[in-house]
């Protein structure tokens, strides 16, 4: 009985919504195509250029993202990695609609999103964007069972075939058991595989995934990128992870590292994830810089990032001078007090 009750007001709401947007022209409805921007091709599914975030306050003014580039490719299963503070979350709201940019180039599948009005929005959420959040306060309605929980984003998209599909994308989880209990009743890591049902609802073409096995167990982690990695392999879906944990980095096939607003550094992995399973198997205690190659990015203003135990090793503190000196086709930077014909 709540569940058709629920049912009718989501309903209701999804009709004032289209009402609100019926003055939006339908060839358009996402924006005018940004495709003529350098650097920007149709194989990106994100492609950021420039970005800005900044929140105010009536005394103070924090910059959160400061000029960030960042390009995705469309099926990609990639990690985004910070510190707290660094604008990882800021961009992933950014992308999922969530907030809007000050300024710069964010496209999404070939929309810029600085360019959409609030119905625009709120039918991209719907169908572009699916979120598996760490708390599952945010995913879940707690007193409905998890087949019901999968069914409301599918009614609010207006789809007849809700409960069918909502069946189908548990059973996908593993969950065909579990489909019609209440989510006390299941564990944290069924419930974050529920989560993950309700992000595949619409059949979006990005997940964002914030810290998705920050509360679960090593056992139940790997079960959940197991899933991740079906999806993104068999549905083609773009698969984002944020997170502060540099462990992520062997489940994924490239991590970009966030500092201080700016993208830092990528880790691109040297071999596919079935030479690298293969590896695991023969070996243990694989570290990160055997499956992954560090790589620094210059970004379109000529700018790179070093990192900071570099700057430790050859003695150059932060906010210093530095001199570059070609050597052939490679590029050394001596610190200011280094003799010139020193390496």
């Amino acid at each position: 009985m709540r569940f058709e009750k629920i049912r009718t007001f989501i309903k209701s709401l999804d009709m004032r919504s289209k009402a609100s947007s019926k003055e939006i022209n339908a060839k358009n409805f996402y924006g005018k195509d940004d495709s003529d921007i350098p650097g920007y091709t149709s194989d990106h599914i994100i492609f950021c250029d420039g970005l800005v975030k900044i929140y105010k306050s009536k005394d103070t003014e924090v910059v959160a993202l400061q000029g960030l580039e960042l390009e995705i490719k469309k099926g990609e299963m990639m990690a985004i990695i910070g510190n707290s503070g660094s604008g990882k979350s800021t961009l992933m709201n950014l992308i999922g609609g969530l907030d809007s940019p000050s300024a710069g180039t964010l496209i999404v599948d070939g929309k810029n999103l600085l360019r959409m009005k609030k119905p625009e929005l709120l039918r991209y959420k719907k169908e572009k964007v699916g979120f598996v959040w760490q708390n599952n306060a945010r995913n879940l309605i707690p007193y409905l069972p998890a087949i019901h929980n999968v069914e409301i984003p599918m009614i609010l998209a207006g789809r007849k075939d809700a409960k069918k599909r909502a069946a189908e994308l548990l059973e996908i989880m593993g969950l065909k058991e579990r489909m019609n209990n209440r989510l006390s009743q299941l564990s944290g890591g069924e419930q974050q595989r529920v989560a993950i049902a309700i992000a595949m609802a619409n059949n979006p073409k990005i997940l964002l995934a914030d810290e998705p096995t920050g509360a679960v167990d090593t056992a139940t982690a790997t079960i959940i990128y197991n899933i991740f990695r079906k999806l993104n392999k068999e549905y083609g879906i773009t698969i984002i992870i944020v997170t502060h944990d540099r462990a992520v980095a062997k489940n994924v096939d490239r991590v970009v590292t966030i500092v201080d607003g700016r993208t830092g550094s990528e880790y691109i992995r040297k071999n596919s994830y079935k030479e690298q399973i293969m590896e695991l198997d023969r070996m243990s205690g694989v570290e990160e810089s055997e499956t992954h190659e560090e790589m620094i990015v210059v970004d379109r203003q000529g700018r790179l990032k070093i990192p900071e135990e570099y700057l430790e090793l050859a003695k150059i503190p932060n906010n210093s001078k530095v001199r570059l000196k070609m050597k052939d086709d490679t590029i050394v930077i001596y610190s200011k007090d280094k003799d010139d014909e020193e390496d």
